[in-house]
């Protein structure tokens, strides 16, 4: 395919899609009118399956299957990460040697880490009543690990970070996302559907059915992806070298 071919084909892909996103965008509601229905809509489902959190009613219930998507994205994206941060052959592994904190940071790094691991937790937990939820508390849990670098050194860190328990914890986690999905098909009806465990009661830890299932296993899921990438970045910035080094 020549040049002017491809700009020709650019040309008019981009053109209709200018068509199209204007005309959507002319016949829009007028902003701040009184008439939501897609919000109506969400309220009304999460409502009705005792997830006090919208947000998480419609990750995890009413588009399950589009979360499935987004993080099987992030799986695949931290699978190509280590991929690529691999050691190679004409590469080694140098000992790092510990680098001088200033005492403020080192006290503030180990003070704040498990208010910030708790915190995590706490957000991941609670996703189907207050905002957050996995994909928050997921990062919040897996970066407050490594204020221990900041506060010790690199070898304490690698001491809590067993690398391949983190791997085997996220593919765990995406293991455990598609068997509640098979379960529902298993049970007579959709995948992902919110039909397996009773609703519970209103407001509370064991309510919305399987939402807090799943909001835990993509809290999982990205903590522990995280966790797994920032380590191999890690390892190439404080390990590895090339040979002659």
């Amino acid at each position: 395919m020549s040049r002017r071919v491809r700009l020709w084909l650019v040309a008019v892909g981009g053109g209709t899609l200018a068509v199209l996103l204007v005309a959507a965008c002319l016949d829009l509601p007028a902003f701040g009118g009184a008439r939501h229905p897609y919000g109506d809509r969400a309220v009304r489902e999460a409502l009705a399956r005792h997830t006090a959190n919208t947000v998480a009613s419609v990750n995890f219930d009413q588009r399950a299957f589009d979360t499935l998507g987004e993080m099987t994205i992030l799986f695949a994206a931290v699978l190509g990460c280590v991929v690529l941060l691999r050691q190679t052959r004409d590469e080694h592994r140098a000992r790092p040697e510990p680098e001088p904190v200033a005492l403020p940071v080192r006290r503030y790094a180990l003070v704040v880490l498990p208010v910030a691991l708790l915190t995590g937790l706490y957000v991941v937990a609670h996703g189907q009543l207050s905002p957050g939820g996995g994909f928050q508390g997921g990062v919040v849990a897996a970066t407050s690990l490594h204020l221990l670098y900041l506060g010790a050194d690199y070898r304490a860190l690698e001491r809590i970070r067993p690398v391949g328990l983190y791997e085997v914890g996220d593919a765990l986690a995406v293991s455990a996302y598609l068997v509640t999905g098979i379960a529902g098909l298993i049970g007579g009806t959709a995948f992902l559907a919110n039909t397996l465990l009773p609703y519970g009661t209103f407001n509370t830890l064991s309510s919305g059915g399987t939402v807090p299932l799943l909001n835990a296993a993509i809290g999982m899921e990205v903590a522990c992806a995280v966790v797994v990438l920032l380590a191999r970045f890690l390892d190439q910035a404080v390990e590895i070298e090339e040979e002659g080094k």
